[in-house]
């Protein structure tokens, strides 16, 4: 593909679920910040920014009308709402297939009774997938997935937060993936029969994984360019650079400061420990980095018709 894309997609994680993945128990205080905080700003600073945003919602908060209306709003304005499951059960993969299903398609009718549109993406809580929710997604003839994330990085940090957490006796909800995702392709691909093989029978959907850094495949997502800082981010985009598709995904609590009733969370989220300004001159010296290398901004279902 001559044209380079770049996408930007965020999931719409209610604050709860941080407190779930960290074994703590919500202050209560965070109730719906990721939605009537973080997704106003998101929607001004992609305006500001002149790109669209992707959108990952779970449909179990959409059944709350304050939240309703503000993805709707953004809908309309051009963004994509995308799902995100309806309840984001960090479990998905370990469920049966009939409880997987349920999840999947009544994730996707709650998003099309708020923005008029049936989602054609889909993410993965935790970004964990197996074959049988691959077989559950090409039943609902979703046109894309993007929850692979094949980072030795994250997967290695992931491993250790859960095992010091069972040491000091908290119980994430959180789930470690096979270790299978670190060789999956870190580029679009339709997957096979095996959810990280492209060989093979081919699904009807392409898969688009969250970005990695050439080489040493290293997070590209909001979580590492918040922390990394203004130059840190610049670097990290230029080790994306040339990619047919970067994929950045962020979450909605990379718009959120700590001080904004998530001061219990921040000895636990590290990029909560940075000043949201800096975070977000983080990330907009990464897209500097990508916009002036030619990399053109989509939504991630155009990006799956370009791949289709």
């Amino acid at each position: 593909m001559a044209r380079k894309l770049a996408a930007v997609s965020v999931d719409l994680d209610a604050i709860h679920h941080y407190f779930a993945i960290h074994g703590l128990a919500p202050s209560g205080a965070e109730s719906d910040r990721a939605y009537d905080l973080a997704l106003a700003r998101m929607g001004s600073w992609a305006e500001a920014r002149r790109i669209p945003l992707t959108l990952f919602a779970v449909g179990e908060d959409l059944e709350r009308e304050g939240a309703a209306t503000i993805l709707n709003v953004l809908s309309r304005r051009g963004h994509a709402v995308e799902n995100h499951s309806y309840s984001h059960r960090y479990d998905l993969t370990r469920l049966d297939p009939e409880t997987m299903r349920r999840e999947v398609e009544a994730g996707a009718d709650a998003i099309a009774r708020v923005t008029g549109r049936r989602p054609v993406g889909f993410r993965a809580p935790g970004y964990t997938v197996n074959d049988a929710l691959f077989d559950v997604l090409d039943e609902a003839e979703v046109a894309f997935d993007s929850s692979v994330f094949p980072c030795p990085a994250y997967y290695l940090a992931k491993a250790a937060a859960m095992g010091g957490m069972r040491a000091a006796g908290r119980v994430s909800r959180s789930v470690l993936d096979t270790p299978r995702v670190l060789a999956a392709p870190s580029v679009p691909y339709r997957p096979g029969a095996r959810w990280s093989d492209r060989r093979g029978k081919s699904r009807r959907f392409v898969e688009l994984p969250v970005q990695v850094t050439r080489g040493a495949r290293l997070p590209f997502i909001g979580t590492m360019l918040g922390v990394a800082g203004a130059r840190g981010a610049a670097c990290l985009a230029r080790a994306c650079v040339g990619e047919a598709l970067v994929n950045l995904e962020l979450h909605a609590i990379d718009f959120l400061d700590a001080s904004e009733g998530l001061r219990a969370l921040a000895p636990h989220q590290p990029e909560l420990r940075v000043p949201l300004a800096d975070r977000m001159a983080a990330l907009d010296a990464a897209l500097d980095v990508l916009a002036g290398a030619g990399h053109a901004f989509v939504r991630l279902d155009d990006a799956a018709r370009a791949f289709g």
